[in-house]
Parts: structure tokens; sequence; C-alpha cells
């Protein structure tokens, strides 16, 4: 039985779902029931009838799935595949920057944690950070934890006060604007397509501004023939194996998640056989982070 059998035969016993976000080995992504983001992900374990849940992707993005499904087992390939954007802002010091700011309105990026969900008002994800903001009535945001995605949604809402945490994405924080102008002069016909967590330097040099889900949309749907994606190297992989005589190349060979590498077929096949790394979180922890992510379906 080769490893394929194996895990669908596992899947069958434990009425379970194998879910992956794009970032992952493609070895990950070609066994995943199926591959999104992680908002995507979660949403679909929620709708979907198995009651456990393998998630390929990060610690974050796994919590995410457990209070979307509290009544479900959400198991954890790798559970040292953290977010290091995530791990720059925690409840404690939430709530420190709330009471600086008791009349603003906290609106936390979808990478962050459990926690920092339920000290939060609404979620946002990357692809729809601007409308979130938008369609909150508050005209003061303080916005966790990304600097970088919060910089732009404050470009697209120049209206509001974004009070910004001092965050970031360290795979999409190190392009910068010289390796993009380096990789157009190489790719003179290449569309540059940017992910939100990038630098505003990098995105003003961009012909397309959008969440792995968007990027990977456009590629699909453009009559272009060439890209440069700024964004994590999986996105690549995927949209290489998902085009036909389109060249893709990746900003900087630079731009792989170590975090988003560790899950790999014999750590998912373990986390099936022996339920291993399970997401417990509390119950009003799930609870108020709910509330974050409801609030945000709601207006999306």
């Amino acid at each position: 039985m080769d490893y394929k059998q194996r895990i669908e035969k596992l899947k069958k016993e434990k009425n379970a779902v194998i879910v992956a976000h794009s970032y992952q080995p493609m070895e990950i992504q070609e066994i995943a029931d199926v591959v999104g983001d992680s908002l995507e992900l979660s949403k679909y374990c929620a709708a979907d009838s198995a009651q456990t849940i393998v998630f390929c992707g990060v610690l974050f993005m796994a919590e995410s799935a457990k209070i979307l499904s509290p009544g479900k087992k959400v198991l954890l390939p790798e559970i040292d595949a953290g977010c290091p954007m995530a791990d720059m802002v925690n409840a404690k010091s939430l709530r420190e920057l709330k009471k600086k700011h008791p009349d603003a309105t906290v609106v936390c990026y979808i990478n962050s944690s459990a926690e920092v969900k339920a000290e939060s008002d609404i979620c946002c994800t990357s692809s729809n950070a601007v409308n979130i903001v938008k369609a909150v009535e508050n005209n003061r945001i303080i916005f966790v934890p990304d600097k970088n995605l919060g910089s732009y949604v404050a470009s697209m809402v120049p209206e509001k006060e974004i009070i910004l945490w001092e965050g970031f994405c360290p795979v999409h924080d190190l392009l910068t604007a010289e390796t993009i102008v380096k990789m157009k002069e190489a790719y003179p016909k290449a569309k540059v397509v940017a992910h939100p967590e990038c630098l505003g330097e990098v995105l003003a040099k961009a012909d397309y501004i959008g969440s792995t889900k968007k990027i990977i949309e456009y590629v699909l749907e453009s009559n272009d023939s060439e890209f440069i994606i700024a964004t994590e190297k999986g996105v690549v992989d995927r949209l290489q194996k998902m085009t036909v005589g389109k060249k893709i190349h990746l900003a900087d060979t630079r731009m792989v998640c170590r975090n988003m590498k560790k899950n790999t077929i014999d750590k998912v096949i373990n986390a099936l056989e022996n339920d291993i790394y399970e997401i417990h979180l509390d119950k009003d922890i799930i609870e108020a982070a709910a509330g974050c992510l409801n609030r945000m379906m709601e207006l999306s």
C-alpha cells in the first residue's frame, strides 16, 4: 500500500478531511482534499461533514478552524509550525494598547492567535481588509499585527486614522523595491503581482496587489503570459503546476516560509493514526474569537 492509499484508508476510518494552505509543500497540496487560504479552509472545514480536520498550515490557521468548528477534532501535523507575525502580538500587549486608545475599534488580521482574536472587535483577511475597515463605523482603528498590510489599508482608506502595530511577515518584509527593479530588468514583459504583506515600496511597483487566492485567480485569468510573484514560494509552485504556457517567477528566492514547510507526508499520516497535536482552546476564547470572525463574515 503506497502512502496515498494509506492516507485515504485512514481518512475513511477517522471520518477525516485534509486541508492545506497554498504555502504548503507540493507533496502536501497533492494529498489535500482542498487547498486555499486560511479563512477559505476554515469555512470549508465548518461546512464539511468530516469530524476530524487535519490542518496542514500553521498554528493560527488550525486555531481558526477550531473556532469555527468547536465540536470537531482539529489536528496540526507539526505543532512547532508557528507564524512569526502572529507571535508579534499577544492578548496582554493588545489590552495595554486598547487602554491607550479606548475609543478605537480593533481590527485584527486573521494571521493572529485565538487569544488576540478574542480581544479584537472584528477580524479581516488580506483580501477583505480594505472593505472591512471601510465598513467599520468608527474612524479610529487599531490594526494588528501586520504594519505592512495596515499601511496598505491606510493608503486605501485615507479618511480613517489607522493605529499600526509593529508586526510583519519576515518572508514578505525582506523583499525590496530594488529586487523588483532587477527582476523587471531580467523579465521586462512580466507583470508584477504582489501580496499586501509586502513593503509599501514593493506594492508601489506592482501591477496587481491581492491576497494569495486573488493572486492565483489573477494569474489564471490574465491574458498576460509572464509574471513576477511577490509572495511565498508555494504560490509559485502551485501556479507553475496549474498553468500551461505561462512563465512564473518568484520575486526573491528567499521568500520561503520555513514554518509552512515543516509539514510532511509522514507527519500527516502520524496525525491521522495517532490523533496527535490536537488543538484545544478555552470555551471563553472560542466564543469571543468566533464573534470576531463572524462579524467579519457578516460584513464580507
